[in-house]
C-alpha cells in the first residue's frame, strides 16, 4: 500500500516548510468545536512500515514526514477556504506570541456562553466571565496606568480561607477593583469582596458586581464565603473613607463596628491588612454638592479639579502611582470560643488591624518617589 499524500491545512505562520508536518491551530481547534476533536481509528502508514498497537512505541518516526494521525480531523469542516496560516500570522501580528491561544481561549468562551455552559454560584459569582472578560479589562488599567507595585504578596494564603482587609479612598471604588485583579493575578485565586447596599441597588453595576465576586457587606455572607475557603476582602472605611476630603488624604476613618473581625474569628481565618497607596489622588476631592447628593440618594457628589468642569473627560482617573502592601496575617484561631461575642475584643483586633494599616500607609508614602512616578 503506498504513503498518503498530506495536504497540510495550513503552514503554522512559518513560511517556506512545506515538507513539515502541520496541524490546526489552536483558534481553528475552536473554530471546530469538540465534535471535529476525534482520533483516527485503524493503522497508520508511518515511511513504508505499518505500525500495530503493539510496535508502535518500538518503530522509530522520522517527525518530517509524517502527518499528525493522532491530531483533530478537521476534514469535515467547511470554513469556506479559509487560510489558517494566514490566519495565524495576522493574529500574531495583532495580538503577540501567545495571540492564537487567547483568540482559541475567547471562542471557547463565546461557545459556552452562547450554549449554556457555564455556572454561578449561589451569591451569583460567575467565574468564567471574570477571569475571560471583567478581569482583562481591568488588567491594562492596573499594569500600565497605575503602575501598580505589589509588596508582601506571600502573606496571602495559597489555600484555605484568609480575611484582607485594607483602607478604602478615591471618591469611585477603584481600589478594590484593583486589589482583586492584583490577588488573582499574584496568587492565582479569585478575591470575593463584600460591597455596601447601594452598589447591589444600582442598576446594571449591581448585577455585574455579583458576578464579578462581589455581595452584600453583613457577616452572614462574610462567614459562609470564609467557611467555604474564598479570599475575602473588605473596605471597613465604606464612603466615609471613599468620600472625605483631599486634605485629609491618608488619614483613616473609623472602622465600623469592628464586624469584619467578630467574623474572622468566628470562622477562624488569618486576617491580612492591605495598604494601598496611589488610589487618594485618582479623584482629587475638593467638595460635595450635598443637596443634589440627599436628593438622588447618594452619600455624596463629588467635585473635582476636572469634574464636572470638563463633563465625561473628568471621570478618566488620574495616573498616579500605586503601591499595594499585604502585611503579616493576624491569626483568630487562637482566641477561645466566644471571643466573637466580648465587643472589647473585637474592638482591640479592629484597631490593631486599622493601626497597622495606618503605619505601613506612612511607611509607603515615605518610600515613593512622586505622586505620579
Amino acid at each position: 500500500m503506498a504513503d498518503a499524500d498530506v495536504i497540510p491545512i495550513g503552514s503554522g505562520g512559518r513560511p517556506g516548510r512545506g515538507n513539515r508536518r502541520t496541524t490546526p491551530s489552536a483558534a481553528a481547534r475552536a473554530l471546530a468545536g469538540p465534535g471535529a476533536h476525534k482520533k483516527k481509528s485503524g493503522r497508520a502508514k508511518v515511511k513504508g512500515e505499518e505500525l500495530g498497537a503493539a510496535d508502535s512505541t518500538s518503530t522509530r518516526v522520522e517527525r518530517e514526514d509524517v502527518p499528525d494521525v493522532d491530531g483533530p480531523d478537521l476534514s469535515g469542516l467547511d470554513l469556506g477556504g479559509l487560510d489558517f496560516g494566514r490566519l495565524e500570522r495576522v493574529v500574531r501580528e495583532l495580538f503577540g506570541e501567545d495571540g492564537e491561544r487567547r483568540v482559541a481561549e475567547w471562542l471557547a468562551f463565546l461557545r459556552r456562553r452562547l450554549s449554556g455552559d457555564y455556572e454561578l454560584d449561589e451569591f451569583g459569582y460567575d467565574s468564567d466571565l471574570t477571569d475571560q472578560v471583567l478581569l482583562p479589562m481591568l488588567r491594562p488599567m492596573v499594569e500600565k496606568w497605575f503602575r501598580v507595585e505589589v509588596r508582601g504578596i506571600e502573606n496571602i494564603p495559597t489555600d484555605g480561607s484568609a480575611l484582607i482587609v485594607a483602607n478604602h479612598s478615591g471618591t469611585m471604588p477603584i481600589d478594590g477593583l484593583v486589589t482583586q485583579v492584583v490577588v488573582a493575578d499574584h496568587t492565582g485565586r479569585p478575591l470575593r469582596t463584600l460591597a455596601a447596599d447601594l452598589v447591589f441597588q444600582t442598576p446594571f453595576v449591581g448585577e455585574l458586581s455579583r458576578k464579578g465576586g462581589a455581595t452584600l457587606a453583613n457577616n452572614d455572607d462574610a462567614e459562609r464565603l470564609l467557611r467555604q475557603g474564598n479570599l475575602v476582602g473588605v473596605w471597613p472605611e465604606g464612603f466615609k473613607g471613599l468620600g472625605k476630603p483631599f486634605s485629609e488624604r491618608y488619614k483613616l476613618q473609623r472602622f465600623g463596628r469592628g464586624g469584619f473581625v467578630s467574623a474572622a474569628m468566628r470562622t477562624g481565618v488569618p486576617i491580612v491588612p492591605c495598604s494601598i497607596v496611589g488610589a487618594e489622588e485618582i479623584y482629587p476631592l475638593v467638595g460635595n454638592i450635598a443637596s443634589l447628593a440627599r436628593l438622588l440618594g447618594v452619600p455624596y457628589i463629588p467635585i473635582t479639579p476636572f469634574f464636572p468642569l470638563l463633563g465625561p473627560l473628568g471621570l478618566i482617573p488620574l495616573p498616579s502611582k500605586w503601591l499595594i502592601e499585604f502585611g503579616e496575617p493576624i491569626r483568630t484561631d487562637d482566641f477561645a470560643d466566644g471571643a466573637a461575642d466580648d465587643p472589647m475584643l473585637v474592638f482591640n483586633v479592629t484597631d490593631q488591624v486599622r493601626e497597622t494599616i495606618q503605619q505601613t500607609l506612612y511607611t509607603l508614602l515615605m518610600q515613593r518617589r512622586s505622586v505620579f512616578f
